[in-house]
């Protein structure tokens, strides 16, 4: 299992020296890789009284996640990136396909692209996508991206895209590049078994590993118990697919960061990331601190275990 960090953009400077000496520290900490989210636009909560708890508005910044890794490909040789997720319907699929690969050409090999469909209705709007449909359209933009990553010239018409024989290049490293994917949350927000049922579905199907947010540790389990079931029920082996878990880094006690870990380790996840947004933290020192706190909670050789198949990417059994 590899232990990342989640990187702090909503509570953190924006300049390249505050990125790169955030970076260069977590690197020095023995963390393997950076997850990133993203959104494109936030929303002004003055004009929309209903917007309620969501967590991110207007206010709320964010860097795109290719220009982002693609400035810490350049101050690390080691980091892996993924996103955590791209909101890829309401994308154009082919420069998404173009990004991902030039991107893990630049860090030689260590992305890997997480998307979802989102729940922000206002950024499909100002990016001029339609809200219907978006996980119909993910799933036609998975196939398309692949395509356009392991082939010379592709050509292609689904309900979405129509390409007339035309090709990426550079290819990427990897071929296909992993394609993870994030939905079938235990937040309350995602807490409708009606409505997760088919995401889980989409998951299972074509997802090279699944990113969930993080909940309660007992109910992540049923969940993962029933990923596994569809996996299987779509000709899937399960210990070929990856899992990306999640601890809050907040005012737990070291012990209890230690068990999350442990607990993590012993479910069988290939990648943890660390997690200390929305909890006060101020600033890339502040940040660097609680993972310093971290650190000396879980010692780097604490995550790790012999790499297994879903580490890697898979390609077998998908339809």
């Amino acid at each position: 299992m590899q232990l990342g960090v989640v990187y702090p953009q909503t509570d953190m400077e924006a300049d390249p020296g505050a990125i790169k000496h955030y970076v260069e520290v977590v690197e020095a900490l023995g963390f393997r890789h950076i997850l990133a989210y993203d959104h494109v636009v936030g929303v002004n909560p003055q004009s929309r009284p209903s917007w309620g708890t969501h967590p991110y508005t207007v206010d709320s910044q964010f860097h795109d996640p290719f220009s982002l890794f693609s400035f810490m490909a350049g101050v690390s040789d080691k980091l892996g990136f993924v996103t955590g997720i791209l909101i890829l319907p309401q994308r154009q699929t082919a420069l998404v396909a173009k990004q991902a690969a030039c991107l893990d050409v630049l860090c030689n090999g260590r992305f890997r692209l997480g998307v979802g469909i989102g729940w922000n209705e206002a950024e499909y709007e100002t990016l001029g996508v339609p809200w219907e449909a978006r996980g119909r359209r993910l799933e036609e933009q998975v196939e398309v991206m692949r395509k356009l990553w392991t082939e010379r010239s592709v050509s292609f018409k689904g309900e979405f895209h129509s390409i007339p024989d035309v090709g990426l290049k550079p290819l990427p490293i990897q071929r296909p590049l992993p394609v993870w994917f994030g939905g079938g949350s235990d937040r309350p927000r995602f807490n409708d078994q009606k409505a997760r049922e088919p995401v889980m579905r989409r998951i299972a199907r074509l997802a090279d590993g699944w990113i969930p947010q993080i909940g309660r540790r007992e109910r992540m389990l049923e969940l993962l118990g029933r990923m596994h079931e569809l996996l299987r029920e779509y000709g899937r082996d399960p210990a070929k697919f990856g899992l990306e878990a999640g601890v809050i880094a907040n005012r737990a006690t070291a012990d209890q960061w230690a068990d999350d870990v442990k607990f993590w380790r012993d479910a069988g996840a290939n990648y943890l990331t660390v997690n200390a947004i929305l909890d006060g933290l101020k600033g890339v020192d502040q940040h660097i601190k609680r993972l310093e706190e971290f650190r000396s909670a879980v010692p780097a050789s604490a995550g790790e275990v012999a790499d297994k198949p879903g580490a890697r990417p898979i390609s077998e059994a998908r339809p």
